[in-house]
């Protein structure tokens, strides 16, 4: 006899889960950067129009394949019959694998400067060269991923309701008031009006096809689309559960999140750092950041506050992504949850090992002339999910 299916013991359990998904890493360092690259409110304004439409229905099709046959990915295209389309079932099921051991590498960078903070070390993290030398250490960015990666593997391990539901039941809500305290918080400095005019006001004289492109990215990454984990979690959720109402509340608290980092970081480094800080991209969160905190009353513990919000959004993250590859090796090997999750972290640390030293002793490695976290980054995030995605809306046609 097949084995009952464990499910969330509620709506709110999915809700709170499934945007635990997607508010990560992405909406916290990305969406900012993206967003004063591509003119502030008028990448903002195109983000939200694609989210609302195609990120709404691709959202709404995962999951509801995911309820409908019960299954990960690939077993959820084969009971569909999508023979010419089960490439899609295997992408789903293979992109968070490749996923979560580069995301532990960053959420490990994230534990690392939590852990400075709270040893009261915060002025260090002011120097221009603390966050290169950090990365290019030998042994340091392998540690903090492995602490990472053990964290996850804790709570993933302790399964659907009493380890993913009951985290993120704790977490979200926290998240969301931390990140309306540093808002407001920032807001209050000099000089934050002008950021908060450049992120909310659209100019679309600066709009063009690449900001179309960028937000569209942004959509698939933010959103958990095309990876499977909107499979998974729809597998987890009760018939009774009123879907379409469920995804728009998990869309809403994404943008949400995303809106509010935003609002954080954009008006803040303009207020400390000048607008040209903004091009510091995927850097701007480690190293403009604390210097912005060391300028402010009550810096350290401020500081101390964003990247424990920072640490929650990777954590739920890293948490869906591990979840799905889990389900899915429990399922296709009939195996239990526990050897699923320990062959995961083995995976996960076997692959994110070298990737953490990929700015160091491994530095030479660079597929594609890129680093190999910028490698795997492109190839799941620009080739493979956008092939997934397209795969699910064929079969829902």
């Amino acid at each position: 006899m097949e084995k009952k299916r464990t499910q969330f013991s509620s709506k709110i359990g999915f809700i709170l889960a499934a945007a635990g998904s997607a508010v990560g890493l992405g909406n916290i360092w990305r969406f900012p950067y993206l967003a004063a690259k591509y003119g502030g409110g008028t990448f903002l304004f195109t983000y939200v129009i694609l989210a609302l439409t195609v990120g709404f229905a691709l959202l709404v099709s995962e999951t509801a394949l995911g309820r409908k046959t019960g299954n990960n990915p690939i077993k959820a295209y084969k009971i569909l019959g999508a023979k010419k389309l089960k490439i899609g079932g295997w992408l789903n099921s293979i992109i968070p694998m490749l996923i979560v051991p580069y995301y532990c590498v960053v959420g490990g960078w994230v534990c690392k400067y939590l852990f400075e903070y709270l040893r009261g070390s915060s002025q260090i993290l002011t120097q221009d060269t603390y966050f290169s030398n950090f990365i290019a250490n030998p042994i340091s960015p392998a540690f903090w991923l492995v602490v990472f990666a053990v964290l996850t593997f804790i709570v993933v391990i302790k399964g659907v309701e009493k380890g993913i539901e009951k985290v993120s039941k704790i977490l979200m809500p926290i998240l969301v008031v931390i990140a309306i305290f540093i808002s407001i918080y920032g807001l209050m400095t000099p000089g934050a009006i002008e950021g908060l005019k450049y992120y909310i006001i659209p100019d679309f004289s600066k709009f063009s096809i690449m900001t179309v492109i960028a937000a569209m990215g942004q959509m698939f990454y933010s959103l958990s689309i095309g990876m499977g984990i909107l499979f998974t979690y729809g597998s987890y959720m009760k018939k009774v559960v009123d879907m379409e109402k469920a995804i728009s509340q998990v869309e809403i608290m994404d943008t949400l999140i995303a809106f509010l980092a935003g609002l954080m970081i954009i008006p803040a480094v303009f207020a400390f750092s000048g607008k040209d800080s903004l091009n510091a991209g995927a850097s701007l969160m480690f190293i403009t950041m604390p210097k912005v905190f060391n300028s402010l009353q009550l810096g350290g513990f401020i500081g101390g506050v964003f990247f424990l919000l920072v640490l929650f959004a990777a954590l739920t993250s890293a948490i869906s992504l591990m979840e799905c590859s889990v389900a899915t090796l429990m399922e296709q090997f009939h195996i239990s949850r526990k050897k699923a999750a320990l062959a995961m972290i083995i995976e996960m640390l076997a692959l994110g090992i070298p990737i953490s030293l990929g700015y160091g002793v491994l530095g030479w490695i660079q597929p594609l002339g890129m680093t190999l976290l910028d490698f795997f980054d492109f190839v799941t995030n620009s080739c493979m999910m956008p092939i997934s995605a397209l795969c699910t809306a064929l079969l829902i046609i």
